[in-house]
């Protein structure tokens, strides 16, 4: 995972430029329930730790990536009133010690499906459940596995999206190969990045990635095993229930 994030992190801002849905989702949350302090699990850049606390909430943010928190950082720095409610962590969420506890924890876009095995998964619920206050909330944000299950695979290279890379200029075609372990749930993914140079020359990047799919009955278990309970499940960031045909698997849970 640390590979993979070292090597697009320059990228990561502009391709997820338009990814925003689900940070109305969270502040509305921060909004109701007030939390003394907010962690974003897997935080990279900022792009859900940045709005929270721009929005007056202290947040904490971890992530293993360096290349990915010195970004983080060099917004919150460019801010003066964010330099005091965004705090930032660099570790591995399974083994990083924390004497504060925190109202909410947000796990956003596919976090936990970074973690493959059954004992890591385990390893970072019991984690959360050992930062989140008695009364706290978590959050979890997956794909719906059944929908990407059913649909029918293609071994073809899919453009996914064209850029500008803000600190070149460069126009950068992102493209992917996917191919999906129906078994041991994994999919693996072959993010291409082709950039186009001032002079016309394309230069290729690739970063490989490896994701878990989670199934609503897995993750209910995962979750008791570690300690919380699952207050309610929904199918998108506007809660509408979770059924066959939706989008997102959004998991709300509490200590149990």
């Amino acid at each position: 995972m640390t590979g993979f994030y070292h090597t697009i992190a320059r990228f990561y801002d502009a391709e997820n430029k338009g990814k925003d849905d689900d940070i109305a989702l969270y502040i509305e949350l921060a909004e109701q329930y007030q939390p003394n302090a907010i962690m974003d699990i897997g935080c990279g850049t900022g792009r859900v730790m940045l709005p929270l606390a721009e929005r007056g909430h202290t947040v904490h943010g971890i992530d293993n990536e360096p290349a990915m928190l010195q970004r983080a950082e060099a917004y919150r720095d460019a801010s003066p009133d964010l330099r005091g409610r965004v705090i930032l962590h660099q570790g591995d969420v399974r083994t990083y010690t924390l004497d504060q506890r925190f109202d909410m924890i947000l796990v956003p876009y596919n976090g936990l499906m970074h973690f493959h095995e059954q004992a890591e998964q385990i390893a970072v619920i019991q984690r959360l459940r050992q930062w989140i206050t008695a009364d706290g909330l978590l959050v979890l944000d997956l794909p719906n596995a059944g929908e990407i299950f059913a649909t029918p695979e293609t071994d073809a290279l899919i453009l996914d999206r064209t850029f500008l890379e803000p600190e070149s200029g460069h126009l950068v075609m992102q493209m992917s190969h996917s191919q999906l372990d129906r078994v041991t749930q994994l999919l693996r993914v072959q993010w291409i990045y082709d950039e186009i140079t001032a002079d016309g020359a394309v230069v290729r990047t690739t970063a490989p990635l490896v994701l878990h799919y989670y199934f609503q009955s897995e993750l209910r278990l995962l979750l008791e095993r570690g300690g919380f309970a699952v207050e309610a499940v929904y199918g998108d960031t506007e809660y509408n229930p979770f059924e066959d045909g939706s989008e997102r698997m959004i998991v709300f849970a509490r200590p149990a």
